[in-house]
């Protein structure tokens, strides 16, 4: 692996952005975002490889569990909320965890991430065990707070990830699966919201999605086991049923709430 270099740090591509157009500083930041896809997939293979390794163990009764601070946790914690809903998974199976702890998820906590031991005293509150998974975020791949979680789950014989977007990073070799992703200097120097906070939703949108088909929550190509927690997704679960078993609207709605889930309603009528 070549020689750790913090990217992340290094100067911006663009300078005297103050002086910029609105017009100008739109186009090079997208003429910038159009690099993160490219880097997510010179990642692939290692995501592929998380995913294969989490499945069997999510499937076996194990939890993912997401690590980051900052930008990094909060992304984490977006990722693990939008399974139940989505996918109609209960909230413990996937957990996002920030350092400083859920107000950090709104307000900075100072300090908080440089802890090496408190992101393992967080996973213990869980009671974490070796079926589990971790995943530490962090563009850096220099955090303590993840680093030292990464690194004991990793030793306590958890499966390990770390998400950087610098390639032979201290998270990149604590981590039993490293996913790096070389984005480049950012926009505004150093601004990791930016091309890296987008490179890691974009890695945990495959990761849990993937996981969440594999393990049988989406049925075709349609989020079958979605809570209906809304007018638009009770009309948009009617629409499913009227698809997938050829009923009028008026019917399928009824059905639909007779059974309470797409999945459910489908599986009892295609008996």
């Amino acid at each position: 692996m070549s020689e750790f270099k913090k990217i992340t740090e290094e100067a911006s591509d663009y300078d005297h952005l103050e002086q910029m157009s609105t017009a100008e500083l739109l186009r090079n930041m997208n003429k910038e975002d159009q690099k993160v896809a490219l880097a997510v997939s010179e990642a692939m293979p290692r995501i592929e490889q998380l995913v294969e390794a989490l499945t069997d163990r999510f499937l076996a009764g194990g939890r993912l569990f997401y690590i980051g601070a900052g930008t990094s946790g909060r992304l984490g914690i977006l990722d693990a909320s939008e399974i139940p809903p989505t996918f109609g998974l209960s909230h413990d199976r996937v957990i996002g965890i920030i350092a400083g702890g859920d107000s950090a998820i709104r307000k900075a906590v100072e300090y908080a991430e440089d802890d090496t031991e408190q992101a393992w005293k967080d996973l213990q509150a869980f009671d974490i065990n070796t079926s589990d998974t971790v995943v530490g975020i962090a563009s850096s791949g220099t955090t303590p707070y993840v680093i030292g979680g990464i690194s004991t789950a990793r030793k306590k014989g958890l499966l390990t990830a770390g998400i950087t977007n610098n390639p032979g990073s201290p998270l990149a070799l604590a981590a039993e699966i490293p996913i790096e992703m070389e984005v480049g200097p950012e926009f505004v120097t150093g601004s990791t919201r930016m091309k890296g906070g987008t490179s890691q939703k974009l890695a945990l949108n495959m990761i849990s999605t993937a996981l969440m088909i594999k393990i049988g929550r989406v049925k075709g190509n349609k989020m079958v086991n979605m809570q209906l927690s809304n007018n638009k997704l009770v009309d948009r679960g009617t629409r499913y049923l009227m698809e997938s078993l050829n009923l009028d609207y008026q019917t399928a709605a009824e059905t639909l709430q007779k059974y309470g889930s797409v999945k459910k309603a489908i599986d009892a009528c295609s008996k």
